[in-house]
């Protein structure tokens, strides 16, 4: 006899496990009819549809209908009634694929607590693994070769103040060199002193001073992050890219020193026939300060791929990799009390653009490809 939906005039605990019990019972028997695919709709729509089902009677007759203070308890056994429904109809389909499935001398069927077999040979359902984004994998590959000469990763917030940008780092108030910075600036920071100001941040050198006020010399450290200026995004720029920063600080470090560890990094990052050229530069916080330059790794120095004209560095044969210097003795004045007196210590520091090492690493002509999240575009470095 089809079973029907009684209505509850005991709601007692031994009374709702008996009427639960009864419908599962019920549910289970009408689940081992089942034979086609018609058979299964049928079984589904009978306890699932949302318009009559047997469930949603439940829902009705039992849940609305007790009072008030016993549906808290109505409500856990009509929740666990309609789990154990949808178990038992899921638990028909996979058996009914079974049985078409051909039998195979390595398949192994068990069944579950509630009946029904599963075969455990045949293949789960697979989460599709997506790939690491370019840029991301570039940094992961620079930070990488850093680690391997025993630096250690450092991070900071992107929201920083003005003090950690710009004061802490030799950018005065109102020196000329912010303006290079483009800064975006958060609202409503007028009232505040300026350097209690909040701004998104416009390099990782930040956390170089927040990391050199929480440790003592000597330290190696490489920042990666993203940083924000008030670019508007074309082939070249984005209000929002990565860096990759690095600070060394010990006693008697030259710029000896920082030739000789940039010149390894370069040659592990593009090859060991790379070769690297500084050239007279100037940032606010290193003094003396370089850009680095190395031998195009894409036409191999000529200038020429071919009969054409290599575009990445401008037939000059040198692509401008990244700037650093040796720290000014002025940013060690704000952490001298934590043991960086620059009369004692030195250091040098090095910073990179990540995205732009992505373009010309994986040959693309424009920046914006990156951040449109175009997976037709990002496949092909999966």
């Amino acid at each position: 006899m089809a079973y029907t939906v009684p209505k509850l005039t005991d709601y007692s605990a031994a009374a709702l496990e008996k009427a639960a019990s009864a419908c599962a019972d019920a549910c289970a028997s009408e689940m081992g009819t089942i034979r086609t695919d018609a058979d299964l709709k049928t079984f589904r729509d009978r306890w699932l549809a949302r318009k009559n089902g047997i469930l949603t009677q439940i829902n009705d007759l039992w849940l609305k209908s007790a009072p008030k203070a016993e549906r808290p308890v109505v409500g856990q056994k009509v929740n666990w009634l309609k789990k154990h429904v949808e178990g038992l109809v899921e638990v028909a389909g996979n058996r009914l694929l079974l049985q078409r499935a051909p039998a195979t001398q390595y398949r192994t069927v068990v069944s579950l607590d509630f009946g029904g077999p599963v075969d455990i040979t045949l293949p789960g359902a697979r989460r599709p693994i997506g790939a690491e984004h370019p840029v991301i994998r570039t940094m992961h590959e620079i930070v990488s070769v850093f680690q391997k000469l025993g630096y250690s990763v450092a991070e900071g917030p992107v929201v920083e103040t003005d003090y950690y940008n710009f004061e802490a780092l030799n950018f005065p108030p109102d020196h000329p060199a912010r303006d290079t910075q483009d800064t975006l600036f958060i609202a409503g920071q007028e009232s505040k002193p300026q350097r209690e100001r909040l701004l998104l941040r416009t390099h990782t050198s930040p956390v170089q001073i927040r990391t050199m006020e929480k440790m003592r010399p000597p330290i190696r450290i490489v920042i990666p992050g993203t940083v924000h200026r008030n670019d508007p995004p074309d082939a070249s720029h984005s209000p929002m890219f990565h860096q990759i920063e690095g600070l060394a600080v010990d006693t008697n470090i030259t710029f000896g020193d920082l030739k000789g560890t940039l010149d390894h990094a370069m040659k592990a990052l593009f090859g060991s026939n790379v070769k690297t050229h500084f050239r007279p530069s100037f940032f606010p916080f290193t003094e003396p300060s370089a850009e680095l330059y190395v031998t195009c790794f894409i036409c191999g120095g000529s200038g020429k791929r071919g009969a054409d004209a290599c575009r990445p560095c401008k037939q000059t044969g040198w692509i401008e990799v990244l700037g650093c210097g040796m720290v000014d003795p002025n940013v060690f004045e704000f952490v001298k009390d934590n043991g960086y007196d620059p009369k004692k210590v030195s250091g040098f520091a090095f910073g990179m653009g990540v995205d732009r090492l992505a373009l010309l690493k994986y040959g693309v002509d424009d920046l914006q490809y990156f951040f449109q999240g175009d997976v037709r575009f990002l496949e092909q470095f999966g």
